[in-house]
């Protein structure tokens, strides 16, 4: 969409420079009666100035709306991400007993196993092959949120929010859960996360899985 917009906005300012050439070699009255050179020199002026403020106005509103249909290059945030294999993804997570953290894309993947149609991550388009992507925000101002391999939990290292596997607070001040991004397996067997838009953050108070600490916190 971007690059449509600024290809018409080329257009424009290609059409606005002609217009503005034709009047400046606009040729003069052959009349005798014109009078004096002094007026068609501020006719010129005049077109001139016209011309140029009809040319910064194109320009402008087209800069404008281009701005609004920012581009998002695939492999950067806001786009979508192949994460890898479904089976590699699970294998991963069982061989080192911790979510596969995705730097460029700014998610964990979790497993998350569910039969339940009705589960509200199921229903919001979060879960898919026993999988589901956390943004690694934190809900509370922001700050990464790191996995702890001794709790296994997630845990802020700011203000030591705390959230289960699921992204679920547990305590501290977070006002919710982890946001989580959309997730699909596609039919080859490749999982896309995408993370132009995150989603179905857990109210506090949210358990779906019963996780308890496990052992120390890595941020006391």
């Amino acid at each position: 969409m971007a690059t449509r917009v600024a290809e018409a906005l080329g257009v424009l300012l290609a059409v606005a420079g002609v217009a503005l050439l034709v009047l400046a070699r606009r040729p003069r009255s052959a009349s005798a009666e014109s009078g004096p050179a002094a007026p068609d020199r501020r006719a010129f002026l005049n077109r001139a100035m016209l011309g140029s403020v009809a040319v910064f106005g194109v320009a402008l509103t087209g800069g404008t709306i281009a701005s609004l249909w920012p581009t998002v290059r695939p492999g950067r945030f806001g786009s979508k991400f192949v994460a890898g294999k479904l089976e590699d993804l699970h294998s991963d997570i069982d061989l080192y007993k911790r979510p596969v953290y995705n730097v460029a894309g700014h998610f964990y993947i979790v497993k998350y196993e569910t039969t339940d149609p009705d589960n509200m991550y199921v229903r919001a388009g979060v879960v898919a092959g026993g999988l589901m992507a956390l943004y690694q925000k934190c809900p509370h101002l922001g700050c990464r949120v790191p996995y702890c391999s001794t709790s296994q939990w997630f845990e802020c290292p700011c203000h030591d929010a705390r959230f289960n596997l699921a992204g679920e607070v547990r305590n501290g001040p977070a006002p919710a859960g982890m946001w989580r991004f959309p997730i699909e397996v596609r039919p080859d067997g490749y999982v896309v996360v995408d993370t132009s838009r995150r989603t179905a953050q857990p109210p506090a108070g949210t358990d779906t899985t019963g996780q308890q600490q496990m052992g120390a916190f890595c941020v006391r």
